[in-house]
């Protein structure tokens, strides 16, 4: 007489967890509102909520408590996102994966970007991307790396562009990632295109120390190089300091305040030649570091992201070529 198979706990729970109440209970995370998630989800409100509360029947755990702002995620709760976001991006990368056997032709590639590469180097690569391959989605996101690593590594995003981060930093090693180098740029002080010191010549950069200066985030890795910049310079950095990423807010900032900026001096020459900004005639002040992109190392890139890749280095090498 054969043995029956041992039913597990995880068996049992995994006939009974489906797909849309998890996808449904990642938009109230994500959201942190029943009522934002159903508008998001074109569901009513009661679908939602009971949606939640056969999840959390189902796991026999509370998953969110409610409040009069809206609902707030339990440590149950917390610990399934962080399940759910590595799920939907398997399930993400398996229709890349069967769209591109069907047809070669679709899919959606999820792009994290830096200040650094968002101006000109990932336009480009999406503008190959399009003229080759018009039906792949290309979606970007712009943040800080400490926010795009980790999305990285969970399979929220398919690649990271921007700034590589220095080999000796924490940030470099905390995941599981490989990064490859495209080319490196230099570091250079902008204004905007009216500010008086844009038609100044042989200035230093002590004369410059009392104007408002905008710096990346002290979480960025290119604080550092700023930092280094004014260190090498025998200088404290500014006390008259906003730090920004936002690539508009800091346009603005030069227009409105005469604001100074850091960027990489690719970035700051397209935005010179659309007459925007101007590049301070400072000599050399440093490298500014190497621009690369990111992707996890556990696992090959879908379909959509190979393409993408392919159009990124291709538009790398033009950059660099004229």
């Amino acid at each position: 007489m054969s043995s029956r198979p041992t039913v597990t706990l995880s068996d049992v729970m995994l006939r009974r967890l489906k797909l849309k109440p998890l996808l449904i209970f990642d938009r109230v995370l994500q959201s942190g509102s029943i009522v934002r998630a159903a508008r998001e989800l074109s569901l009513t409100q009661p679908a939602v909520t009971k949606a939640i509360q056969e999840l959390e029947e189902d796991l026999e755990v509370p998953l969110f408590e409610r409040t009069n702002r809206g609902v707030v995620p339990t440590s149950y709760g917390l610990l399934l996102g962080e399940r759910v976001k590595s799920v939907i991006a398997e399930l993400r990368y398996l229709t890349d994966e069967l769209n591109s056997f069907r047809s070669g032709d679709t899919g959606n590639v999820i792009v994290g970007t830096l200040i650094s590469a968002s101006a000109r180097l990932l336009p480009r690569t999406i503008a190959l991307m399009k003229t080759r391959r018009p039906g792949i989605l290309v979606t970007v996101r712009e943040a800080p790396t400490d926010r795009l690593f980790p999305a990285l590594a969970t399979g929220e995003l398919d690649l990271v562009i921007g700034r590589l981060p220095e080999s000796d930093l924490p940030l470099a090693r905390m995941f599981a990632l490989t990064h490859t180098a495209l080319y490196d740029t230099a570091m250079c002080v902008v204004v905007a295109r009216d500010n008086p010191l844009a038609i100044s010549a042989g200035l230093r950069l002590a004369e410059l120390a009392a104007h408002p200066w905008i710096l990346p985030l002290n979480e960025s890795p290119a604080r550092l190089a700023a930092e280094r910049m004014f260190l090498d310079a025998g200088l404290q950095v500014p006390a008259n300091l906003v730090e920004s990423l936002s690539l508009l807010t800091n346009i603005g900032l030069m227009q409105d305040l005469g604001a100074i900026g850091l960027m990489a001096r690719d970035v700051a020459d397209h935005f010179a030649r659309l007459g925007l900004l101007a590049i301070l005639d400072l000599g050399d002040i440093g490298r500014f570091g190497t621009i690369g992109y990111s992707v996890r190392t556990d696992r090959a890139p879908a379909p959509a992201a190979a393409h993408f890749i392919a159009c990124l280095r291709e538009a790398a090498a033009l950059s660099q070529a004229r």
